[in-house]
């Protein structure tokens, strides 16, 4: 238990923590001012609010902060995990805790409103406080939402003017109404001001309505198909014509939306990215296989918060903000602190619910690139304290001697030998310092042989450093594994015998950035731990896409300009379009020169393939 040192007022709190029921319920932290500052929940409250003051030397230093602000404390006990779970959500709402993690403001994101009148309208709006009704949402942007506006009023016709309409259902008459107005003339309103449209037909209009904007399309397509099939029996074929037409613009439409199959019928999806500093969280509603809104947003950490624990809070307030449906849930994995009775939690392993997974994944990825990029523009200083805190945090884990200011990282490019190219980039302070970047033309490595690629650009550019009395980088990265590393240790330590750190990229089976690889003080290559959500990692991921970014123009460059050349084309009558298709079918110089007649025959033809076999087989 903590002392007077760390908290003033830890002796009337360890009153209180005596008092605490071992049963589910929420918490709240207040200061000195009586301001709520944190509100969480729990299954067992005794065990979850003690250890905020019992274990404290284990707590992160920003929740040593909380603990250091606590002044006083209040519990409520509720009738189940459900309970304590809602309950959590209204109080964040309400009191807006300073350590808690947030949501956005929603008013920012657009709604779609049914207004809650006896002639309800369909209304777009960023602030649900303005109007009364049910409203569906939030959408992503506002585009999407526009589209589907469009697409309801193309289907069905409803008022859109600002008379106060009311139905007198005593005297079965409407109240407020004078004349139609302009959209009734242009076929997008059926008057049912002056009653030339009934009020239960309205109504009904507005039911379909609701069923499109939750996703359900089959049966409103069933409905519409058979009445259009009564209209042509009545030989009312120009009604039934617009009944086809709208029902087509209906599938559509949901063909368009639809992902999957609609066995899953409704599911919410959710997916996590997050850094040291930020969460970003992103929500899909599936009906029918049919994707109705994706949601993002971008969340500040306040308590060093795990995905697990963000999730825990966010997927409740989601639910409940979005007026979710949905009994199930996708989720990438299992959240404890979310009882099955309230959302049935699903990790998929494959499937539909999988392919919906790896959808949100690929939104909140775009999402964060995104949110990083404005935050950039917005405030630069940050991006730069962020960039610096990498650069720290990679001298950490590289046990370098001085911070990494300066980066250099080598890639090579060729095609099976052909056209071999090495490219190098410069990072300083975190940025790309393209000035300083290198192109180097392969000389002395015949065939594809990456190793000793790699050698000779390391050698030729930290020689030419050594020889000029230019100082070298602080740190030496290299495009691959462990074998590209030990080819540069070579280089460095053994024949150029100079200082320079040396690490490696690995990629994975897709080509993407997966682990970062040094050397220990015996000189044994081990992996640095970074997840794939800290800056540092994103930090180098860049600078591994631009090297390769890099040799790969400069290699495209250096075809699409004739500058290949090897042993091939210096044989008389061959060109470097046979070189090339010589170097693609066997791989290097050394094995066109082991092929038989017949078989340079199969690749560049009877004529060709004489001058070849001539060349590497004259005394």
């Amino acid at each position: 238990m903590i002392d007077a040192s760390i908290n003033k007022n830890i002796e009337h709190i360890k009153l209180k923590l005596k008092t605490v029921p071992e049963t589910p319920g929420v918490y709240q932290y207040l200061d000195a001012t009586g301001k709520v500052i944190y509100v969480g929940k729990a299954r067992n409250l005794q065990r979850r609010v003690s250890s905020y003051f019992n274990r404290y030397d284990d707590h992160s230093s920003k929740i040593k902060m909380l603990v250091r602000n606590i002044h006083d404390l209040r519990i409520t006990v509720v009738a189940s995990e459900v309970d304590a779970l809602l309950l959590e959500n209204n109080l964040i709402k309400q009191y807006q805790p300073r350590y808690n993690s947030l949501l956005k403001d929603d008013k920012s994101y657009p709604w779609l409103c049914i207004t809650d009148e006896d002639y309800p309208q369909l209304l777009f709006t960023r602030d649900r406080s303005r109007l009364r009704g049910q409203f569906f949402g939030p959408y992503p942007n506002q585009r999407i939402l526009r589209e589907l506006q469009d697409i309801i009023r193309k289907l069905f016709c409803y008022r859109s003017c600002h008379k106060k309409l009311r139905w007198d259902a005593e005297h079965q008459v409407v109240v407020g109404g004078d004349r139609p107005c302009m959209n009734h003339q242009i076929g997008l309103c059926k008057a049912p001001c002056v009653g030339k449209e009934s009020h239960e037909e309205y109504l009904e209009t507005f039911s379909r309505i609701r069923k499109i904007l939750r996703g359900d399309f089959g049966e409103i397509v069933e409905t519409m198909k058979t009445e259009m099939f009564d209209l042509a029996d009545q030989l009312r074929f120009e009604e039934a014509e617009v009944l086809r037409r709208k029902i087509r613009l209906l599938e559509e439409y949901q063909a368009k939306s639809t992902i999957v199959g609609t066995n899953v019928r409704d599911v919410d999806v959710f997916s996590i990215l997050s850094d040291d500093r930020y969460a970003y969280v992103n929500m899909m509603r599936i009906k029918n296989g049919s994707i109705i809104y994706s949601f993002s947003t971008e969340i500040k950490k306040q308590l060093d918060e795990s995905d697990q624990e963000i999730l825990a809070t966010i997927v409740p307030a989601l639910h409940e903000q979005t007026e979710s449906t949905a009994r199930e849930a996708v989720v990438p994995f299992l959240i404890d602190d979310i009882p099955d009775d309230y959302l049935h939690l699903t990790v998929p392993t494959r499937g539909d619910r999988l392919q919906l997974l790896d959808l949100s994944r690929r939104n909140v990825t775009a999402f964060q690139i995104q949110s990083r990029h404005q935050r950039q523009l917005v405030n630069p200083e940050e991006s730069e304290q962020e960039l610096s805190r990498s650069i720290r945090v990679l001298q950490k884990e590289l046990h370098l001697s001085r911070p990494p200011v300066n980066i250099e990282c080598f890639d090579n490019s060729n095609i099976q030998g052909a056209f071999p190219v090495a490219a190098m980039v410069r990072f300083t302070d975190g940025k790309p310092n393209r000035k300083e970047y290198r192109k180097f033309n392969i000389k002395t490595v015949e065939g594809p042989d990456d190793y000793a690629s790699m050698a000779e650009v390391i050698f030729r550019r930290y020689k030419r450093l050594v020889d000029e009395g230019t100082p070298l980088p602080d740190l030496l990265i290299v495009d691959g594994g462990a074998g590209q590393m030990e080819v540069a240790r070579q280089v460095i330590c053994d024949e150029l015998k100079i200082d320079l750190p040396i690490a490696g990229l690995a990629k994975d089976d897709r080509h993407r950035t997966r682990e970062l690889l040094c050397y220990d003080a015996s000189w044994q290559i081990g992996t640095v731990g970074l997840k794939p959500t800290d800056p540092v990692f994103h930090l180098l991921e860049q600078i591994q896409n631009e090297v390769h970014r890099f040799a790969i123009t400069f290699h495209r460059d250096k075809r699409s300009k004739g500058t290949f050349r090897t042993q091939l084309t210096d044989i008389p009558g061959i060109g470097e379009k046979t070189a090339r298709d010589l170097l693609l079918r066997f791989g290097s110089v050394k094995e066109v020169k082991l092929q038989t007649l017949d078989d340079l025959a199969k690749a560049i033809g009877p004529a060709k393939a004489q001058l070849v076999f001539d060349h590497f087989n004259q005394d």
